[in-house]
C-alpha cells in the first residue's frame, strides 16, 4: 500500500456464518485458525506496513487499506475523569472577575444539583506561553511550556450533565451502556501493529469512571477488541506469569486440550465468536508473558527520564500518572494503537468539584500535569509526537456560578479540551464560549465530531467503518459527526 487516495477499499464484510460451519466442520477449529494466523504474522513479521495503518499482527482488523493517508498512528487518551473547569484551565474569563460574588446575570439552565450559588471568578490567573500565546491557568506550568503543541478546543458540548451517560457518550458515542468504546472502534478497524501486545490497553491509575469498565468495552463488537486493563504500579496484569511449580510440557498440553475443546464446540455450534476471540485472547496472553514485562520496565529507563516524568516523586498521584505516560510512550513505541489513562486517586475526590474547588482542582493538577508536560516533551524529542495523537479531555464542563459557596456544577453546554501532535495544529484555539464560559457561541462541537477527527486522523472514514449488529449497520459515530478538518495540518 502507498497511502494513495487510488488504494482505499471499502472494508471486508464479516466473514458468514456458512463459512465458519465449513471450517469446522472441516475440523480446523479455532484453534488452528489461530496457530495459521501466527504462522503467517510470523513469516511477515519482518514486512513493513506503511503508517502502521492496517494490521500485520495481534487482532485482525476489518480493513484491507487506509480510507485515506494516516496522521495518527496511535492514540493516547488522557481522560480527566470528573469534569475540569474549562474557565479555570483553558478558557479565561475576565467577566466573573467583574461580576465575582454577584447574581449569576444571565439566565441559567437547570444544574445537577439545585444549590445555586454567585458568580465564581477563577482562584488561578492565566498566563500566555509560546510563540502562541495560548492562555493557560497556573495550575499547568508544565503543560504550558507545551503550549506550542496545543491545540485547544473550547467549544465541546455534551447531551449529558450526569457522569455515568456522560461517560458512556464521551467513550462510545452513546449514553447508554453497551456500545462499543472508541478504542475497540479503532482496532476493530485497524487491528494491532504489536503481535505481543493488545491494540487497546487501558492504564488504570486508580480511579474507574462512574459506568464502570463498560466505557472500555467492545460492546457488539467481537471481544477480541475490549481493552486490556494495565496497572501502571505493581504487576502491570493479574496473573500474568505461570506458577514456578507448573512445568512447561503441562502448560502445552493445556493449550493443546484447550484447542481440541474448542473446535468441538466450534463444530456444534458454527458460532465463531466468543469462541474466535476467546482463542485469540488466549494466544495473545501467552505471548503477553514475555512483551508485558519488558514494556513496564520503568526501571530500565533512565534515571534522566525518569526525573522529567516524575517517577519517584514524593506527591504519590503523581508518581502513579507519571509511570502510567512513561508506560504510554513506551506502549507506542512497540505499536500500541489505542492507549487510554484514568486519574489516579488524590485523597478526595476526582475532578468534580462540587464544594472546595482550590483544593480539588489543584490537587487533582499537582498529580497530572508534570507527567503530561514529560510525556509531550518526550515524545517530541523521540520523533514521536507527530504521528501519536495525545487528547486531554473530561466529559463535560463546570459552572461558572458557584454551587453553594466554593464548588462549581455539572456543565454540559461547554467545556474545553486540547489535542497534541498526530496531524493537529499546535498553538491553535478553535471556537469561543461566551464572556463567562457558560455556553458556545462559536462553532460548536460535539462529541461525534471529536470521534470522526480521531478517526480521520488514524486514516479511516468514520463513515465507512461499520458493524452489523441487530439488523443494522453501526458506527462509532452512528449517523452524526463532522471531521474539524480547521484544527488539522
Amino acid at each position: 500500500m502507498n497511502g494513495s487516495s487510488s488504494d482505499v477499499l471499502v472494508s471486508r464484510p464479516v466473514p458468514s456464518v456458512d463459512r465458519r460451519a465449513f471450517l469446522g466442520r472441516w475440523g480446523l477449529g479455532l484453534g488452528g485458525l489461530a496457530a495459521n494466523v501466527l504462522l503467517h504474522e510470523q513469516s511477515q513479521a519482518g514486512d513493513e506496513t506503511p503508517a502502521r495503518g492496517v494490521a500485520r499482527s495481534g487482532a485482525t482488523g476489518i480493513l484491507d487499506r487506509l480510507h485515506h493517508p494516516a496522521r495518527a498512528k496511535s492514540v493516547i487518551f488522557l481522560y480527566m475523569d470528573g469534569g475540569p473547569s474549562q474557565m479555570d484551565t483553558f478558557d479565561p474569563k475576565p467577566a466573573l472577575e467583574r461580576f465575582h460574588g454577584q447574581p449569576f446575570p444571565r439566565k441559567r439552565e437547570p444544574t445537577q444539583f439545585d444549590n445555586v450559588g454567585t458568580t465564581m471568578a477563577s482562584p488561578w490567573k492565566f498566563r500566555q506561553y509560546g510563540e502562541s500565546g495560548h492562555y493557560v491557568s497556573d495550575l499547568f506550568p508544565h503543560v504550558a511550556q507545551q503550549a506550542d503543541q496545543l491545540c485547544v478546543i473550547r467549544s465541546m458540548t455534551s447531551q449529558f450533565s450526569e457522569h455515568t451517560s456522560a461517560n458512556y457518550f464521551l467513550h462510545t458515542g452513546l449514553g447508554i451502556v453497551g456500545r462499543p468504546s472508541m478504542g475497540a472502534w479503532a482496532v476493530y478497524g485497524l487491528g494491532s501493529a504489536s503481535a505481543d501486545l493488545p491494540g487497546f490497553v487501558v492504564i488504570n491509575g486508580g480511579l474507574t469512571p462512574p459506568g464502570g469498565l463498560d466505557n472500555f468495552a467492545s460492546g457488539f463488537l467481537p471481544a477480541a477488541f475490549q481493552a486490556s486493563t494495565f496497572s501502571p504500579t505493581g504487576a502491570p496484569l493479574a496473573n500474568l506469569g505461570s506458577s514456578a511449580v507448573d512445568h512447561p510440557q503441562r502448560r502445552e498440553s493445556r493449550r493443546r486440550l484447550l484447542r481440541k475443546l474448542d473446535q468441538q464446540f466450534l463444530a456444534t455450534t458454527g458460532q465463531a465468536d466468543p469462541v474466535e476471540s476467546a482463542i485469540r485472547n488466549y494466544e495473545l496472553a501467552y505471548r503477553m508473558q514475555r512483551s508485558v514485562p519488558e514494556v513496564s520496565d520503568l526501571e530500565s529507563e533512565t534515571q534522566a527520564t525518569r526525573s522529567l516524568y516524575g517517577v519517584d516523586h514524593p506527591n504519590e498521584a503523581t508518581s502513579i500518572f507519571a509511570r502510567e505516560c512513561l508506560l504510554a510512550r513506551r506502549l507506542v513505541e512497540r505499536g500500541v494503537r489505542f492507549i487510554e489513562l484514568t486519574c489516579p486517586a488524590v485523597g478526595h475526590d476526582r475532578w468534580d468539584q462540587h464544594s472546595n474547588l482550590l483544593k480539588g482542582h489543584q490537587d487533582n493538577a499537582q498529580a497530572v500535569d508534570q507527567p503530561i508536560g514529560a510525556l509531550l516533551q518526550d515524545l517530541q524529542q523521540r520523533g514521536l509526537l507527530d504521528e501519536t495523537l495525545v487528547v486531554w479531555a473530561g466529559e463535560f464542563g463546570r459552572t461558572p456560578f458557584a454551587q453553594g459557596s466554593n464548588g462549581r456544577d455539572h456543565n454540559p453546554y461547554a467545556f474545553s479540551l486540547w489535542m497534541a501532535g498526530g496531524g493537529v495544529q499546535g498553538g491553535t484555539v478553535y471556537g469561543e464560549t461566551d464572556e463567562f464560559g457558560y455556553k458556545v457561541i462559536d462553532r460548536p462541537v460535539e462529541i461525534h465530531d471529536l470521534h470522526a477527527t480521531i478517526l480521520h486522523l488514524m486514516g479511516v472514514d468514520h463513515e465507512r467503518l461499520t458493524f452489523r449488529f441487530g439488523g443494522r449497520d453501526h458506527r462509532l459515530t452512528d449517523v452524526h459527526g463532522h471531521v474539524l478538518h480547521d484544527v488539522l495540518t
